[in-house]
């Protein structure tokens, strides 16, 4: 079946994802009301796939927009696919079903079509979402991550989701996932930073074998966001390879990494608030790479982050999902 702006990739619980999905995180210097604005017209222009998170504080505003497209017969609400993310410092298994209930609450939504872990590591519960010491090292909770899973699949047996997931996952955490005694529900999916830079192709390969679907984010390199960025990572989207490509298929290089990733069969998350990117964004399937340059994008990997490693790595049980 060719790609489509329509094509969903079935799940291993039996639920379809649509493979190009919508993200909606803010800088916080950025107005949350952009935020709004731009999921609308991502809806008006054909995603239907919308990606947000607790920790994101633009649940309000994302639900405003779905539901204004929901409204005006844009949209009915089955047809959008949500995903939501429990945030760190709700991973006791007590307060899982809170996290989730506030985000229900705040996008005035009955339910969730993919709620996942967004870390492999718990923060230290309370108002505070980046928990920090005297010593500017993050505050860690001693939580085992297979009783958060409980309870997530516990959120999905009451109908408030109807998929989990987890996110920023190396196959070691998975694994142990995988295989814990009694599970009920594996993750449908295990979303990670991805790119040409970063192609994870053995994450990729593992969560295959698994029939665990591997998303990308930060696909085009990320918003070099400062206190986040990894200096030493190139600006991807200057890429010389890239380049060269995309002008063969007269396209620039952003749908061309983001049709190298969906010919991957990743699902691939896609940013912008400006509009003419998001039309633009939308059209990578309006062409097909051919097998040598899907080949020539592959030789770019160097494994790299665009984000700092050291950012937060203090808890012994993390890893980064960089497969090497």
């Amino acid at each position: 079946m060719p790609l489509s702006k329509d094509h969903c990739i079935l799940m291993n619980d039996g639920n379809k994802i649509p493979v190009l999905g919508f993200g909606t995180f803010a800088a916080d210097d950025v107005e949350k009301s952009k935020c709004e604005e731009a999921t609308k017209i991502a809806i008006e222009v054909g995603f239907r796939h919308i990606d947000c998170a607790y920790l994101y504080n633009t649940e309000e505003q994302v639900g405003r927009a779905v539901r204004e497209k929901i409204a005006d017969g844009t949209v009915k609400r089955e047809d959008i696919f949500y995903t939501g993310k429990l945030w760190s410092t709700f991973y006791r298994p007590e307060l899982v079903r809170t996290c989730l209930e506030q985000s229900l609450k705040k996008l005035q939504f009955e339910y969730m079509d993919l709620f996942i872990m967004h870390n492999p590591y718990a923060f230290k519960p309370g108002p505070d979402l980046l928990p920090t010491g005297e010593n500017g090292k993050p505050i860690y909770d001693n939580v085992d991550i297979r009783q958060t899973w409980e309870a997530m699949e516990a959120c999905k047996d009451a109908g408030l989701v109807k998929s989990i997931g987890v996110s920023n996952f190396n196959r070691q955490q998975l694994e142990m996932i995988l295989n814990k005694p009694g599970l009920k529900y594996k993750p449908v999916l295990n979303q990670v930073e991805s790119h040409p830079y970063l192609n994870q192709s053995k994450l990729l390969a593992f969560c295959k074998s698994k029939d665990i679907i591997l998303e990308a984010y930060s696909v085009l390199g990320s918003q070099r966001v400062p206190a986040w960025l990894n200096k030493e990572m190139p600006i991807l989207l200057e890429d010389p390879t890239l380049a060269a490509i995309a002008k063969k298929y007269n396209q620039s290089p952003a749908p061309v990494i983001l049709r190298y990733l969906l010919q991957r069969g990743l699902v691939v998350l896609v940013k912008s608030f400006n509009k003419k990117r998001i039309e633009d964004n939308i059209q990578v399937f309006d062409f097909h790479l051919s097998q040598e340059d899907m080949e020539s994008i592959d030789g770019l990997n160097r494994n790299q982050s665009c984000f700092k490693v050291d950012v937060f790595t203090g808890h012994p049980q993390y890893l980064p999902p960089i497969e090497d």
